[in-house]
């Protein structure tokens, strides 16, 4: 086995074992990198280098002239996962091999998920139905909190919905992917997290309406059974979004989060507070009328948006939203070239589209791109989407020469 392919081999344990294991992914990732070097082979990077560029030289400068340099480091070791980039871009050059890794991702997911659901199960008993055990300790299926969990199989969830609806050729025996599916849902659901509710419905509903049109409207029947035979504690977490239970909900502590951030945002706009000040600062910036802290984790702000320009400017914040718009609009317009009809370009595309929304969304609720866990599937994802890009380019220019 040459270097080259055993890189590549690396690679997709990384971008596959991620969903059971950071440490194993990040070893995966350092040994696809250090033989990809080995290896001579041309080196390959989303085109999204000024963007991250900017995005990493924001968090520098604000580490550098934040009051404690030193409590921001792990944020700078952070950028290791941002290698995922470049093993996957320089290894991963066919569909077939985005393909594969979905497949992959789905089996992984769907064993994480039926861990789940005995994890719910287990619960339900332990329990005995009090809301307040329950929302305090939701299921994590492999992983060790039940965001992680929940933004994983997000992901995955969209993934597998686009090969389904488009992949070419189609997969032998559908009914064992749809189960797949299926099992994800149920344990998106029994997690009772409700951001990532709402960017499933989001992310889900862009790919019904693609593929479907008819289905959108069948999707919130669909809803509304499976509240109706759900345990109580799940109907509750669904109409606590307007009517919470008390502290034991994230409401209010997510209201005093937001406007803390924004009172940062104002005194620090240029470099923020600086990585990981976020925490050691927050009681400083809060309003005044907050005389009580809600019960909550208050380590972060619950919001990218928000946290990453209270933490490190507003410029650094434009940064990463100019690289997640230039893989947006990248994707878009390959798909736009494509001709009608399933391809493997056209669901890894409209995947990684679907993907894109459900983060957008849920960061509007919660700080999924600060999990690396999160980060590294997220990142493994978009670098697919642009294989199929290239793929797309490629073919294009055959055609037209």
């Amino acid at each position: 086995m040459n270097l080259e392919r055993l890189a590549f081999f690396f690679a997709f344990a990384s971008a596959a074992s991620l969903l059971f294991s950071i440490a194993a992914a990040n070893i995966c990732l350092a040994l696809s990198l250090a033989t990809l070097l080995l290896s001579g082979a041309k080196l390959r990077f989303p085109p999204i280098a000024v963007p991250l560029g900017l995005f990493a030289l924001g968090t520098v400068l604000s580490l550098a002239f934040s009051q404690d340099p030193a409590a921001g480091r792990p944020q700078l070791r952070k950028f290791f996962v941002f290698l995922m980039l470049l093993i996957v871009s320089s290894t991963f050059r066919e569909l077939r091999h985005v393909r594969w890794w979905v497949l992959a991702v789905s089996a992984l997911s769907t064993l994480s998920a039926i861990r789940a659901l005995f994890q719910f199960g287990w619960q339900l008993q332990e329990c005995r139905g009090s809301y307040g055990c329950l929302v305090g300790e939701r299921i994590t299926g492999f992983m060790s909190h039940w965001m992680t969990f929940g933004g994983q199989m997000m992901m995955a969830l969209m993934l597998l919905a686009a090969f389904l609806f488009w992949s070419s050729p189609r997969p032998k025996r559908p009914w064992l992917l749809i189960i797949c599916g299926a099992v994800i849902a149920a344990a998106i659901f029994a997690g009772g997290t409700r951001s990532i509710w709402l960017a499933t419905a989001v992310a889900g509903s862009y790919l019904l309406w693609f593929w479907k049109r008819w289905t959108v409207l069948i999707a919130p029947v669909a809803i509304v059974i499976a509240l109706l035979v759900a345990p109580p504690f799940l109907r509750q977490r669904f109409t606590s979004a307007w009517k919470p239970q008390g502290e034991m909900d994230s409401n209010q502590h997510r209201s005093v989060s937001w406007r803390t951030g924004l009172r940062m945002i104002q005194a620090h706009p240029l470099l923020g507070l600086g990585p990981e000040h976020v925490k050691l600062h927050f009681k400083e910036y809060l309003p005044p009328d907050v005389t009580h802290l809600p019960e909550g984790w208050y380590g972060h702000l619950h919001n990218i948006y928000l946290h990453y320009a209270a933490e490190r400017g507003i410029p650094t914040l434009l940064a990463l939203l100019w690289m997640l718009g230039t893989m947006l609009r990248d994707f878009a317009r390959a798909l736009r070239k494509l001709p009608p009809g399933p391809s493997d370009a056209r669901f890894v595309l409209q995947g990684a589209i679907a993907v894109m929304i459900a983060i957008l969304v849920g960061g509007v609720f919660e700080h999924n791109l600060g999990d690396s866990e999160v980060l590294m599937l997220f990142l493994a994802t978009m670098c697919c989407g642009y294989v199929a890009s290239n793929a797309v380019e490629e073919e294009q220019h055959v055609a037209g020469s």
